[in-house]
């Protein structure tokens, strides 16, 4: 006769949880993070096409940790989302707030009833015209949902990056010194200390993109999202350097 065990819903949840928080906790770290020319978007990432950063709408990017297939499965289904709303309605009718909504849906949907909960962590951001109008929005693997200010940082480092960051933190950055400030914070330096642990950062192991915040006067585009080559992160880090 095989002996059973009962686990109860509570312990259940807690054991889904554990669960994702482990597999979190080994991706490496993003930082989203408002500024005064819109939002910069900063990964340590070294693949050049598996993506953790994305556009969704005009003024909406995507930040993602953890399982790849997960979240990249994620962020398409917010694109639909987001064509298809403003197709029906108004491009206007999309909006970060709606989107995170949706997406924490979602995730708690998959955390209760599933049996596997998604091991991701997701940002949804949406740059405004002024910086007190930037939405940050975060959101974990159980469907939670967090509104931010000044930045998001998700990963297994999160709570060091994220406290280097209230550290160092100055309004009126431009998108080149939040870079650089974001890189620092990864990296394990705050201002002019370097931690005991702090790591040097190449422009080839990060993966950077921004939204700016007046596109149409800077590009001509109505979309904010744009991604930064190698050679210009290079040129901002080496100016931070060189500063």
């Amino acid at each position: 006769m095989t002996q059973q065990f009962y686990v109860s819903p509570e312990q259940l949840m807690k054991d889904r949880a554990d669960f994702a928080r482990k597999g979190i906790a080994r991706g490496r770290s993003v930082v989203v993070l408002s500024c005064s020319d819109g939002i910069a978007l900063v990964a340590e990432n070294p693949s050049p096409s598996l993506h953790k950063i994305g556009e969704i709408y005009d003024r909406i990017a995507f930040a993602a940790v953890g399982k790849y297939n997960e979240f990249e499965s994620l962020r398409q289904a917010g694109v639909r989302y987001a064509d298809v709303r403003g197709y029906s309605y108004d491009r206007e009718d999309v909006t970060g707030r709606g989107l995170a909504s949706v997406y924490a849906q979602s995730l708690g949907a998959v955390f209760t009833a599933d049996t596997k909960p998604f091991e991701v962590e997701l940002a949804v951001a949406e740059v405004g015209t002024t910086p007190a109008e930037d939405r940050l929005f975060r959101l974990t693997f159980d469907g939670s949902i967090a509104d931010e200010r000044r930045f998001v940082v998700m990963g297994g480092d999160a709570e060091a990056v994220g406290e280097a960051l209230r550290t160092d933190w100055a309004d009126g950055r431009d998108y080149a010194g939040a870079v650089r400030a974001a890189v620092a914070a990864l990296s394990g330096k705050t201002g002019q200390q370097d931690a005991g642990q702090a790591r040097e950062l190449r422009p080839e192991g990060l993966e950077v993109a921004v939204l700016d915040r007046d596109p149409l006067s800077s590009r001509g585009s109505q979309r904010a999202f744009r991604r930064l080559a190698t050679a210009e992160l290079t040129e901002i880090l080496g100016e931070g350097m060189d500063g």
